[in-house]
């Protein structure tokens, strides 16, 4: 059986109004801002009735170590929310918002997939309500600042050779990684060596997820540093004077946007800072809106359960005291395959020996949820190739840690090829959940480190190149070992070797640097080759994507 595209079925779905949609959550028009007919961002004052509410449950999304035949986190994020509402539960789900990057890259778009979608889908990959450009701005107004600070006599006494804040832009860029600066005489400004990080990498995307209200962004846009002086004293935004600009532009940026799936379900689509650099996570706003406004939220973490989840669980909900309830681990015959060894254009074919290789991928995924001690439901994402003898075999690989297994075609059938899944969360919604953290706060950063890389990574130990030492020795004589750790390290493999596929062991984790993120409140030690700015691919998905003299958009998907 042939289905129409993503795009096809995001252009033909009959939208309803946003104010619609909203008052299935008892939010009242005059607490939206509109953007249009179908967009809207929720105001402040509907916070100020809802805060007191009890929590809805709060359900975790998160995968397998990702491949390219694809798991469909986003895809079952969608779909869990739209079958719980055919249960008839009040339920939304939050997401984040794409970035510009993977939409012309390699990657695509990031509003789920076939029957299981949040719409409108252009706009949502495209612009959207504007949040990344302002996120943007902020950013490099202060990098602005900084060096409009140094042209002017640099009475912070800024060491150049010290400037840990680079530009940003949400494009994959790859000549801009690195750059000189202030070039073409005295009134240009003052040459130095600079450089671009994507939109999603920046620290001011990461603390707008992380905040909890303007006050709260404020503090921690105050506390971002930029550089240091020529002494080592950390140079701030606040000694810029630059936060309260910072936060001006950020000022609509800080509300949650409301839009809706396929199935007419609200959908908090917010923030957007990638796994593999930052911690992954819509905005915390998103979340605690829709916690009082739903019975159920359905929320995804970037990745798999080695990046987004773990920093979901130890920096999102210690950071804004939030409990999971259950989570979902979504996998796919065909990427388990894969990790088992089998090439991508064979992956159609049923292959037993591959599977049951691979499979080990799928099973530490599990252990690390579990680990946390929250009740856990495996979805496997079909496909119409899958053998129900594949399927079996996952189930009885997965019996031995307690944890139930379900099919989920809700790439075809939206919310009603999610039923058994839906059902099952709420089952494990019931169970007794001892959730916990990882590590202690107050642990020593190498500590905080080796918990990740062995207990949820499954390294042997950790090694420190001279240069992650020294930044690590830098923290520590500025008061910072206490902050978390959010850890940079590939997507495609449980350790730091992409090329390391299945459930590597024995192996040795890397750093060979340790940023500071003073204002998000989280160091970045950076694992193996992690791009902050991605480059195009060969052919980058851009080549593709056309739009016709009425303004209908092709080749998005």
């Amino acid at each position: 059986m042939s289905y129409p595209s993503d795009i096809e079925i995001a252009q033909s779905a009959q939208m309803e109004p946003i104010v619609k949609i909203a008052a299935k959550l008892g939010i009242e028009e005059d607490e939206l801002e509109l953007y249009g007919k179908y967009k809207a961002k929720v105001s402040f004052r509907l916070w100020e009735r809802i805060k007191d509410r009890p929590d809805g449950k709060l359900i975790l999304v998160t995968a397998i170590t990702p491949t390219p035949a694809g798991e469909g986190k986003t895809t079952t994020s969608v779909g869990l929310a739209q079958a719980l509402a055919q249960r008839g539960e009040r339920v939304c789900v939050a997401l984040r918002e794409p970035s510009l990057g993977p939409v012309f890259g390699i990657k695509g778009g990031a509003a789920g997939g076939g029957y299981s979608q949040v719409v409108p889908m252009e706009d949502i990959n495209v612009h959207f309500t504007g949040d990344f450009h302002a996120i943007t701005s902020a950013h490099n107004l202060l990098a602005a600042m900084l060096d409009n600070s140094i042209q002017q006599g640099n009475p912070l006494r800024v060491d150049q050779r010290q400037i840990v804040f680079k530009r940003v832009l949400d494009m994959n860029d790859r000549a801009l990684r690195h750059v000189v600066v202030g070039l073409g005489g005295k009134a240009d400004g003052v040459p130095r060596e600079d450089g671009f990080d994507i939109t999603v990498a920046s620290e001011v995307m990461a603390i707008l997820c992380l905040s909890d209200g303007i006050e709260d962004l404020k503090r921690r846009l105050s506390e971002i540093i930029v550089a240091y002086s020529f002494d080592g004293t950390p140079v701030r935004a606040r000694d810029l004077e630059a936060q309260g600009a910072m936060a001006m532009l950020l000022k609509d940026a800080i509300k949650p946007n409301l839009v809706q799936t396929l199935e007419h379900v609200p959908a908090f689509v917010h923030g957007g800072p990638f796994a593999n650099i930052a911690h992954g996570c819509n905005s915390v706003t998103a979340t605690k809106y829709g916690l009082k406004l739903a019975d159920y939220l359905i929320t995804e973490a970037g990745f798999a359960s080695d990046l987004g989840a773990e920093k979901f669980l130890d920096i999102k909900c210690r950071s804004a005291g939030l409990t999971p309830d259950a989570v979902v681990i979504v996998a796919t015959v065909r990427a388990l395959k894969m990790h088992g060894g089998l090439p991508k254009d064979k992956l159609a074919d049923i292959d037993m020996d591959a599977l049951r290789r691979g499979i080990p991928n799928l099973g530490k995924h599990v252990e690390n949820m579990l680990s946390f001690g929250i009740p856990a439901v495996v979805a496997i994402n079909v496909f119409p190739t899958d053998a129900e003898g594949e399927i079996e075999l996952i189930r009885n690989m997965c019996a031995p840690l307690g944890v139930p297994v379900v099919k989920s075609d809700i790439w075809a059938q939206g919310g009603s090829g999610g039923l058994e899944m839906a059902d099952a969360v709420i089952d494990a919604c019931g169970k007794p959940n001892v959730f916990r953290f990882l590590y202690a706060p107050d642990m020593p950063p190498k500590e905080k480190i080796a918990a990740i890389a062995t207990k949820i990574y499954g390294a042997a130990g950790v090694t420190y190149t001279d240069k992650a030492e020294k930044d690590l020795k830098r923290i520590s004589d500025l008061g910072m070992g206490n902050l978390l750790v959010c850890m940079a390290k590939t997507q495609t493999s449980l350790s730091d070797d992409p090329e390391k596929k299945g459930r590597p062991e024995g192996f040795t984790l890397t750093v060979r640097e340790v940023r500071l993120s003073a204002g998000a409140g989280f160091l970045i030690p950076v694992t193996g080759a992690i791009m902050t700015m991605p480059g195009l691919p060969k052919r980058p998905a851009a080549c593709s994507i056309d739009v016709d003299s009425t303004g209908k958009v092709s080749g998005l998907f």
